[in-house]
C-alpha cells in the first residue's frame, strides 16, 4: 500500500480571498504563473487586482484589461455550490500534492465528488480513443490492480482507453479531468460513467470556468493536469499524432515517469507507444511494471510551500521600474523562449525588477510564457 506523502498539509482560504482568487484567475492575461507572481509581489489576491491597470498600462497594452467582477465570481461560485462541487487553492489541504509541484500547476480547481482521492497517489492511464478490444482489457487490468495497491487512476474521461480504466477503478478510486467546465463534461456518451464516478469513490476536476465548452485547443491542458497529478502515466495505445502522446511528454517534463505499453508494427494504434519506448519509456507487459517503479515515488513528500497570501510590502518595494529598464529589458527579449535568470544577468537588473517589468508585459498581452518558467516576447 502506497504510503502518500504529506497528504491534508496547506491552509485554509478564506471565503473573502476565494472570491478574490477566482476573480484574478478569471481576469484577462492571468494565467497560473502570472498569478503567483502577482501574488509574490502584491501579497494579496485583491492587492494584485486593483494594480492590472496600472501594470497592464505600463507595459504598453493599448485597451484596459478586463477584470473579472465581484458579481461574476460570486455567480460561477453559485453554479458550483448548485452542482455540488467546490473551489480548491493550490495551498488548500484538499490539493492534489503532486500537482502542487509542476510549473503552471492551477491555483484554483473546481471538483465534485470524494474530496479524499485528491490527496492519495495516482497512475495516470490514458490511450486510445478507438481503442482494441485487448487494449481496453489491458487498460483496465492495470487500473484494477492499481487500484488494489493503494492507488487512484486518472484519466481524461474519453472513448477507449480512458473509459477502460476509470471503469475498472470505481470501487477503488479514480479521477476525471475534464477538458471543459465541470458542467461540460465531454463526450457525452460517457455523462453516465461521469455520473458513477463523482458518486462514488471518485471525482471530476477542472480549471475552467463552469460553463465553458470544451474546445480542441483546451484538451492539451487538461492532458498536463492528469500528467500533473499522477506520479506516472501509462499509454497503452496511442497514434503517431495522439493526444496521449502530449500526455506523455508532459509526464516527462515534470519528471513523472512514463510507461508504455508495446504493440504490433503493423496497428496504427501502437506507433505512438512503440515510438515512446524507443525513446526511453518503461516498457509494460503487465501491472508489477508499473507498480514495481512507482513503489519508491509513493513514499516521497511531495509537499512543496504553496502560494500563500502575506501583508502587501512596504511602498519602497512597489515603486515602479523605470522606462529605461523597461526598453532594456524589452530590448533583450526576442520570439526565441529564455530563462528568466538569463534576463536578469544579462541586463544587470535586479530580479525583483525584471519580475514587475515581466508581469508588466505580460499584462498587457506582450510576453508568451512557456514551460520551464521561459518567457518570449509577443509580436
Amino acid at each position: 500500500m502506497p504510503g502518500g506523502s504529506a497528504g491534508r498539509t496547506g491552509i485554509a482560504l478564506t471565503d473573502r480571498q476565494r472570491l478574490a482568487w477566482l476573480r484574478l484567475i478569471r481576469s484577462d492575461n492571468v494565467g497560473p504563473a502570472t498569478f503567483r507572481d502577482l501574488i509574490n509581489h502584491f501579497g494579496s489576491a485583491e492587492a494584485a487586482i486593483e494594480a492590472l491597470p496600472e501594470l497592464s498600462r505600463r507595459g504598453g497594452a493599448t485597451r484596459s484589461v478586463r477584470i473579472a467582477s465581484r458579481d461574476e465570481a460570486e455567480r460561477e461560485l453559485e453554479a458550483a455550490s448548485r452542482y455540488g462541487a467546490v473551489f480548491i487553492g493550490i495551498g488548500e489541504p484538499d490539493y492534489p500534492p503532486a500537482l502542487r509541484q509542476i510549473d503552471g500547476a492551477p491555483p484554483l480547481i473546481a471538483v465534485k465528488g470524494n474530496l479524499s482521492t485528491l490527496t492519495k497517489p495516482s497512475v495516470g492511464i490514458v490511450g486510445s480513443r478507438n481503442a482494441s478490444i485487448s487494449g481496453a482489457k489491458f487498460a483496465a487490468m492495470i487500473a484494477r490492480d492499481a487500484g488494489r495497491a493503494g492507488y487512484v487512476v486518472t484519466s481524461g474521461l474519453a472513448r477507449g482507453i480512458d473509459t477502460a480504466a476509470h471503469r475498472a477503478s470505481l470501487d477503488t478510486g479514480t479521477i476525471a479531468v475534464l477538458a471543459g467546465g465541470l458542467d461540460q463534461p465531454y463526450p457525452p456518451e460517457n455523462l453516465g460513467l461521469l455520473d458513477d464516478i463523482t458518486d462514488g469513490n471518485g471525482l471530476s476536476v477542472s480549471e475552467m470556468p463552469f460553463g465553458w465548452e470544451p474546445r480542441a485547443r483546451d484538451f492539451p491542458r487538461r492532458n498536463r493536469l492528469i500528467a500533473g497529478i499522477s506520479l506516472g502515466v501509462v499509454v497503452v495505445e496511442a497514434a503517431e499524432r495522439s493526444g496521449s502522446l502530449i500526455t506523455a511528454r508532459m509526464a516527462a517534463d515534470f519528471g513523472r515517469l512514463v510507461f508504455a505499453v508495446p504493440g504490433s508494427p503493423l496497428d496504427p494504434r501502437c506507433h505512438g507507444t512503440n515510438g515512446l519506448l524507443k525513446e526511453g519509456a518503461i516498457i509494460t507487459t503487465g501491472p508489477d511494471d508499473v507498480l514495481a517503479a512507482l513503489a519508491p515515488l509513493s513514499q516521497l513528500d511531495l509537499f512543496s510551500p504553496p502560494i500563500i497570501e502575506e501583508p502587501t510590502k512596504d511602498s519602497s518595494d512597489m515603486m515602479p521600474p523605470d522606462d529605461d529598464a523597461r526598453g532594456i529589458i524589452v530590448n533583450a527579449l526576442g520570439p526565441t523562449p529564455v530563462e528568466v535568470d538569463d534576463i536578469i544577468r544579462h541586463t544587470e537588473l535586479p530580479a525583483s525588477t525584471v519580475y514587475l517589468i515581466l508581469l508588466e508585459l505580460d499584462l498587457a498581452g506582450r510576453l508568451h510564457r512557456h514551460s520551464g518558467g521561459m518567457v518570449s516576447l509577443a509580436y
